[in-house]
């Protein structure tokens, strides 16, 4: 294996400088400063030399409190401002559990919030020491006189009952004047996050490909190499199956991405300890079709909670470093995802296999860190999950057990950290100590800050999830406009988790060379908590594996404070050209968050004149208009709706608007029929019944259409299956009936045995309806169709009418009858066969 990373490694290296001032020595002590409390702690210190007397730093005080002492000014002098900027050090030795804030004024412009992680206030016998680096560009700077201020700053949603935690104790304070332009505006830490976009919690498939671009954009981690999860399961049938497209969507906006893959449940080592052949089959296949894409694998997942072998674990591990490295060369390890689960008799677990009650194999192994260690000797990364405020947990929290593993931390944990499951669920709130005005915004705030500040990368559980979930979920993403994704609200007035992270993604996850800008209202912002943070994506290192690349230039404005802020920026963009992009800010949808910008003229200076809503964050996606390619919409989609009309669909492209194509026939000329169309989506109406339509789209000025998509136009339409109710004679334990109707052809309704005659299957459809067909697709097991079927109808459940009766096809099966008014319609099998009698989607079509 390769030796174990340094956290303190990541990032691109920082240039040399030459030191303007430094406070205190790194040497793993305070004592130099005034005490804690002391009236001699002064709250200016003028910095004249480049090294401080003793005598000096006994009034600089030891670190700052929210409540007592929460501001020092640093003033210096400089005789010419340095051409490279300046990096401001602050070595922490100890802080409280809070995640205390450092807000860094340079001349009254905020340069940087810097999150600090601490273990006080835990029983902890081990603490976290940690530098963290803040770039300062020379736009900040002035020839003569400067002010360097360091304040502390609680949550945005606490109130004045944090401050007394909002503590820390320093080693040192220095400030350097760079040699060279850096090549990462550094926010304290450098970190990458993301999520994971899968359907169904499990399917990595059409629906989770298609919304995948939409939710890393909005989230404002695309472009910048962040990672997103990539889990789909050996055990689940289709997880995997558009896997290889996802992993191109990724690539093509410069994602990295932690694979996980091999079910370890089932596994049943060889004599010698390694994998069976089966295990590594699965591997081999999966790491020789798609191992140029991902970086990194995770060994398993929350192995004590799901009662997996550290043996099984280790052998992995050992395939991995061996053999999957051989298969993929850049590939990194990561530990399991450790749910530091303890022994069944402590907390008990699920997966129980025989009479041994056990969490793991051995019993706890998972809470040892002894045991846990054996796993991180043998990977490159480690790991830890946490969920709301687990990770300052005594025992079993990631950050402190992780600290537990490693004996301390000198300077941020010994091993970069790939945490592969952070977030919060809907019951998580914030410790009322904190004084949160919107508890339940608050803990999912402080727990992305504290990743912020201790762990290299993280990402938040998943995009679409029952009770942890960002957006609204519940349906296929399949049949799911990903343009009408809507943010998900844990609780209502209070702000939603995608505000969130996109506010600490913007200020801390998007990566590049830094833009110069300059702030036109100073006034007016100074010493508010307004961050600009402007890159140039192109100068970022192609991702290991997949070579991926970016050329987009993003610019960010995110507001930390409570009230309305305006911001006047202009940007020196790299070149003096015409510009385009996106601009996502608020909005409850996709739509409504993100607009098109185009026509922006850079002389090379470009100005943005925003104003930011409390906690907002806004987002800029440019490039050169000239470097946009003419692209054709893709997904394009045409069904017939209610009033002989068509919904038209599509996937978005670069431009500000579409115009939509319509022939009569197969082989007219398209015509122009709409135009201007800012959404992706129209609807054409009072078309002629029987008649066929060709349809396209293209964006406004292009000449570059979507595929041609030919349709009928019919008043006959699928009925809104909202109220419905579903039954069967079959035994309903086995199979229920209601996944027939869910919207996934991935579950289904089935006999569970042999069809026989006389099994039925019932709807009723909520109230009356004019009904003349119904249709029944079972296309994922093709021969489960009815060997015979009556179709009946009903107004009362009681009397039945037969309309008509035939035998079933392949695949799919549409009855059709005579219009009908009715509420209830049972189809009853009349055949027999070897295969199960399956409906995977149901549906009845109606003129109404």
């Amino acid at each position: 294996m390769t030796k174990l990373s340094s956290a303190a490694d990541s990032g691109p290296a920082l240039p040399d400088g030459n030191v303007l001032w430094q406070l205190g020595q790194r040497d793993g002590s305070a004592g130099e400063f005034a005490a804690s409390g002391s009236s001699d702690a002064k709250k200016i210190y003028n910095a004249v030399s480049t090294a401080a007397k003793a005598v000096e730093l006994k009034g600089v005080p030891s670190g700052l409190r929210g409540d007592t002492n929460p501001e020092l000014i640093i003033t210096y002098n400089l005789n010419k401002i340095p051409a490279n900027g300046v990096l401001f050090r602050v070595s922490i030795l100890d802080a409280y559990k809070s995640v205390p804030q450092m807000s860094v004024f340079s001349n009254h412009q905020l340069s940087g919030i810097i999150q600090i992680a601490g273990v006080a206030g835990t029983d902890s016998k081990y603490t976290f020491r940690k530098t963290y680096e803040l770039y300062i560009p020379k736009e900040q700077l002035v020839q003569g006189s400067n002010e360097l201020k360091l304040r502390t700053t609680r949550g945005i949603y606490s109130s004045s009952m944090e401050d007394k935690y909002d503590w820390w104790t320093w080693d040192s304070l220095s400030l350097e004047s760079l040699n060279a332009p850096i090549k990462e505006p550094i926010h304290g830490s450098y970190t990458l996050t993301g999520t994971m976009v899968n359907n169904k919690q499990f399917y990595f498939d059409e629906g989770a490909v298609t919304h995948l671009p939409y939710i890393m954009k909005w989230l404002g981690v695309a472009y910048s190499g962040n990672i997103m999860r990539t889990s789909c399961a050996s055990d689940v049938g289709r997880s995997c199956s558009n896997m290889e497209d996802y992993y191109k969507v990724l690539r093509d906006y410069n994602m990295q991405s932690v694979a996980l893959y091999l079910y370890t449940g089932d596994i049943k080592l060889k004599a010698d300890g390694s994998l069976p052949e089966e295990a590594e089959k699965k591997l081999t296949d999966y790491f020789k079709q798609y191992g140029s894409y991902f970086q990194y694998y995770e060994v398993d997942n929350e192995p004590g909670l799901f009662n997996r072998s550290k043996a099984v674990n280790l052998a992995i591990a050992d395939w991995l470093n061996k053999k999957g490295k051989a298969i993929a060369p850049h590939l990194q390890t990561v530990a399991p995802g450790w749910a530091y689960w303890p022994s069944y008799s402590a907390d008990s677990c699920g997966n129980q296999k025989g009479t041994v009650k056990q969490c793991g194999d051995p019993d706890g192994w998972e809470r040892d860190p002894e045991q846990r260690n054996e796993l991180e000797e043998v990977t490159d990364l480690t790991n830890g999950h946490s969920y709301g405020e687990s990770y300052i947990f005594s025992n079993g929290g990631s950050f402190t057990e992780n600290l537990k593993t490693f004996g301390g931390a000198a300077d941020g944990l010994g091993k970069k950290m790939l945490t592969t499951e952070f977030g919060t669920s809907d019951s998580h709130v914030d410790a009322y100590q904190y004084g949160a005005s919107e508890a339940t915004a608050a803990v999912f705030d402080r727990i992305m800050r504290a990743h912020i500040g201790y762990a290299d990368m993280f990402v938040q559980h998943a995009a679409f999830f029952k009770n942890f979930s960002l957006f609204k979920y519940g349906f296929n993403l399949e049949e799911h406009d990903p343009a009408k994704t809507e943010i998900y609200y844990t609780k209502s007035n209070e702000d939603s988790r995608v505000s969130i992270m996109r506010r600490l993604s913007l200020a801390y996850a998007t990566h590049g060379t830094p833009l110069t800008y300059q702030i036109s209202n100073k006034d007016q912002l100074a010493d508010k908590l307004v961050y600009v943070r402007a890159v140039d994506t192109s100068t970022l290192t192609p991702l290991a594996g997949s070579g991926a690349t970016s050329n987009k230039l993003l610019i960010n404005f995110v507001n930390f404070e409570e009230t309305t802020q305006k911001v006047s920026v202009k940007v020196t963009m790299p070149k003096k050209t015409v510009y385009e992009g996106e601009r996502f800010g608020n909005g409850d949808t996709y739509e409504e968050a993100r607009s098109y910008i185009s026509g922006r003229s850079a002389t090379p200076v470009l100005e943005f004149n925003e104003t930011l809503a409390p906690g907002e964050a806004v987002q800029y996606i440019l490039q050169p208009s000239s470097e946009v390619a003419d692209t054709a919409p893709q997904g394009f989609k045409a069904a017939a709706i209610k009033g002989l009309s068509m919904k038209l669909s599509w996937l978005e492209a670069p431009g500000a608007s579409y115009e939509v194509l319509r022939a009569d026939g197969s082989g007219g000329d398209l015509k122009v029929i709409a135009t201007g169309v800012q959404e992706t989506g129209y609807i054409d109406s009072e078309l002629q019944e029987g008649t066929l339509y060709t349809y396209a789209v293209r964006v406004a000025g292009s000449g570059v259409m979507s595929e041609k998509v030919q349709i009928t136009a019919t008043g006959l339409v699928p009925l809104d299956r909202t109220e419905w109710k579903v039954s069967s004679n079959v035994n309903t334990e086995a199979s229920n009936p209601s996944s027939a109707i869910d919207g996934d052809r991935r579950t289904r309704w089935d006999t569970g045995k042999h069809q026989a005659s006389g099994e039925y299957f019932q709807i009723d459809l909520g109230k009356e309806h004019s009904v003349e067909a119904v249709e029944l697709d079972y296309s994922l097991s093709s021969y489960d169709y009815p060997r015979g079927y009556e179709l009946y109808v009903s107004n009362d459940a009681a009397n039945w009418k037969l309309m008509v009766r035939g035998k079933g096809q392949l695949n799919s099966t549409k009855i059709s009858f005579s219009q009908v008014k009715a509420r209830y319609i049972r189809i009853l099998q009349t055949g027999s066969g070897g295969n199960y009698w399956s409906i995977q989607e149901m549906q009845v079509y109606s003129r109404e």
